[in-house]
C-alpha cells in the first residue's frame, strides 16, 4: 500500500496463476500496490510452502517478519495496518 510506504511492516501477495499475463491483469484490476510473487502455478515453491490455494492470498507481516494476518482486504486491512503501526510506536 503506497499510503504506508517505508513503514515497519510488509504486505506480501502470492499468486497461483499459470499465465504471467493473467497475473499482471489481475493485479492491475485489483489495484494491487504491494509486493506480489508470481510462482507460475500453484504447485511447489512459494504457494506450497505458504499453504496458498488461490489468489489473491496476502499476508501482513510485522516489523520482525512475523505473519500477523492473512487475507485482509479493504477497511479491515487498513485497520490492522494502523494497529501494527501503533504497536511499533509503543516499542
Amino acid at each position: 500500500m503506497k499510503l504506508y510506504k517505508d513503514q515497519p511492516f510488509a504486505i506480501l501477495g502470492i499468486n497461483t496463476d499459470d499465465d504471467p499475463e493473467d497475473y499482471r491483469k489481475q493485479c492491475e484490476e485489483m489495484g494491487v500496490t504491494w509486493d506480489s510473487i508470481f510462482n507460475g502455478g500453484g504447485e511447489g515453491g512459494v504457494p506450497e510452502a505458504w499453504g496458498v490455494r488461490a489468489y489473491p492470498t496476502s499476508y501482513l507481516l510485522d516489523a520482525e517478519g512475523k505473519v500477523r494476518y492473512k487475507d485482509l482486504r479493504g477497511d479491515t486491512l487498513k485497520k490492522r495496518v494502523a494497529e501494527l503501526m501503533a504497536e511499533q510506536k509503543t516499542k
